[in-house]
C-alpha cells in the first residue's frame, strides 16, 4: 500500500496536465472537421430549398398558363354574346 500512494501522486500529478493539454489538442483538430460537417449539411439543406423553390415556381408558371387559357375562353365567349346581342339588335 505504500508504493500505491507515490504512484497514484504522480499520475494524478500527470493528469491535470496532460488532460488540459489533450483538450486544447482535440479542440484545435475537431473544428476544422466539425466546421466541414457543418459546412456540408447546409449545402444539403440548401439544395433542398432550391429543388422546393423551383417546384414551387413550376406551379405557379402552371398556374398562370391555365389562368391565361381561362381569360381566352371568357374573351371569345364575351365577343360570341356581343356578335349574338348586335344582329338581334339588327334583326328588331
Amino acid at each position: 500500500m505504500g508504493e500505491l500512494i507515490p504512484i497514484v501522486a504522480i499520475v494524478m500529478g500527470m493528469m491535470t496536465v496532460l488532460i488540459p493539454i489533450t483538450g486544447f489538442t482535440a479542440r484545435f483538430a475537431l473544428k476544422p472537421i466539425a466546421e466541414a460537417v457543418a459546412r456540408m449539411r447546409e449545402a444539403q439543406g440548401s439544395g433542398q430549398i432550391v429543388a422546393l423553390l423551383e417546384q414551387r415556381i413550376a406551379l405557379l408558371e402552371q398556374q398562370q398558363s391555365n389562368t391565361e387559357t381561362e381569360l381566352e375562353k371568357v374573351l371569345e365567349v364575351q365577343q360570341f354574346q356581343e356578335k349574338l346581342l348586335g344582329s338581334a339588335a339588327e334583326d328588331s
